[in-house]
């Protein structure tokens, strides 16, 4: 078993078995490792903005982290802007992003880039595996990132040599499932007090409370206490559909954004009424 894997026996052992690619040379031993497994599903595109894309929405969806496979620093660079996306929506995702062999970054090879520099305004976690024998711990916490916080953007940068060098190293256990925090009991006691007080109020949700038990749960609360119940702007998912809570979204108030229409002025006002 060589580093690639071994990277991919972590990724399946811990239920991430879709991964969107748009491999180059440097990645060629990670695309034979998916292509020996059966359970992993490889889906090949032109354009790494659409893989980024399409890993965002599946995530969103399957609840549960998406890989991707980027090569180089410009593969990554092209799928910025979803990944952008997904983190404001907590979307848990791992980008695998091939690097060149360790020995030959020497030589500032024409796609040689600082790719940590790249990855860090939209990943949460960047590490590198530089060694077959780290590429599975290494793996694991990237899947441990993504998970974590609601979900994350993970990068793994994968080392051509990592991936194409025999390892003695075990498939690592498969991760315990991420347990989210208990709630603070003081900020739920604060939020009572807050609708309880008779002021206006407003609900502002995002996550799993726009899932349609939480919001069924929700809107009797807002009834209750005569709060408005909103989404935050960027949310991963909203259930909704005829028979569930119709909840509002917030919008962007400024001006600037409504454009100068006929109706911006009644745009506008609508918008400072809503805030």
């Amino acid at each position: 078993m060589n580093g690639a894997d071994l990277l991919c026996e972590t990724l399946l052992a811990n239920d991430v078995d879709v991964c969107f690619a748009n491999p180059g040379t440097s990645e060629m031993h990670f695309v034979a490792a998916l292509d020996r497994q059966p359970r992993m599903r490889c889906i090949l595109g032109l354009f790494e903005g659409v893989l980024t894309g399409a890993a965002d929405g599946y995530a969103r969806m399957a609840d549960k982290p998406a890989a991707t496979l980027l090569h180089l620093g410009p593969g990554l660079a092209n799928g910025l802007e979803n990944l952008h996306n997904a983190r404001r929506a907590h979307t848990q995702i791992i980008n695998v992003v091939g690097d060149h062999a360790t020995y030959h970054l020497m030589h500032d090879a024409p796609l040689t880039s600082d790719i940590d520099s790249l990855a860090w305004p939209m990943s949460q976690w960047v590490g590198r595996a530089a060694t077959s024998d780290t590429v599975g711990t290494k793996t694991q916490e990237a899947i441990k990132a993504a998970r974590a916080n609601s979900g994350q953007i993970a990068t793994l940068i994968l080392h051509a040599d990592a991936a194409w060098t025999e390892t003695s190293m075990a498939k690592p256990a498969p991760l315990s499932p991420h347990v989210p925090q208990a709630p603070d009991a003081e900020r739920i006691r604060d939020a009572a007090d807050a609708l309880r007080a008779g002021k206006r109020t407003t609900i502002l949700v995002t996550g799993l409370a726009l899932r349609a038990p939480q919001m069924e749960l929700l809107d009797q609360i807002a009834a209750k206490t005569g709060a408005r119940l909103m989404a935050q702007q960027s949310n991963a998912r909203i259930q909704r559909g005829a028979g569930r809570v119709a909840i509002e979204r917030v919008r962007s108030c400024r001006t600037g954004a409504l454009g100068r229409g006929p109706y911006w002025r009644i745009q506008e006002q609508l918008c400072r009424d809503a805030c």
